[in-house]
């Protein structure tokens, strides 16, 4: 049996390379750690990488064919999640569920430029627990930040495409 360790990498299938690049190093903070050809970038975030690769063909952000799921990047604290949610909404970044409180830690998650699900979160030091009484069932548009675009997640906003969880 295999003994993983952890994830080598992420590939992401990208419309605009350069425009995914500014999403995940400018806004992120990723860095850049080298580029193979016109098509091919790849990012570390200490050990680990995302490859963003052009995609033959064109995706579009309101599309229900996903490739990936989702994937998540982990925080140390539920403050640095709600710090992490403003700090994207203040960016112009397509919110799609705000910080709540789960079982194992605060997670919210947002789309990138070519819709790929993208998880924040925090995780207790020992993981995920049983069911409990202090897990967040209310919605996520409940969110009490001060959202620059509190407009965009008001009930009955037709005008974003919304990625159901299963």
């Amino acid at each position: 049996m295999m003994k993983l360790t952890g994830i080598n990498q992420i590939t992401l299938r990208v419309n605009d390379l350069r425009k995914a690049e500014e999403f995940y190093c400018d806004i992120l903070g990723i860095k850049l750690d080298h580029r193979v050809g016109a098509n091919i970038s790849f990012l570390r975030l200490q050990s680990d990488l995302i490859v963003l690769v052009k995609a033959e063909t064109v995706g579009s952000p309101g599309a229900r064919d996903i490739r990936v799921d989702h994937f998540g990047f982990r925080l140390a604290s539920d403050a640095e999640v709600d710090a992490a949610a403003r700090y994207l909404d203040d960016r112009g970044v397509h919110i799609v569920t705000y910080p709540s409180r789960r079982r194992e830690g605060r997670a919210f998650f947002v789309m990138d430029p070519d819709g790929n699900l993208v998880e924040f979160y925090s995780m207790y030091d020992n993981g995920i627990g049983g069911d409990s009484m202090d897990v967040d069932l209310s919605s996520s548009s409940t969110y009490d930040g001060t959202a620059s675009r509190e407009h965009l997640v008001e009930e009955g906003d037709s005008t974003k495409s919304r990625r159901s969880r299963k």
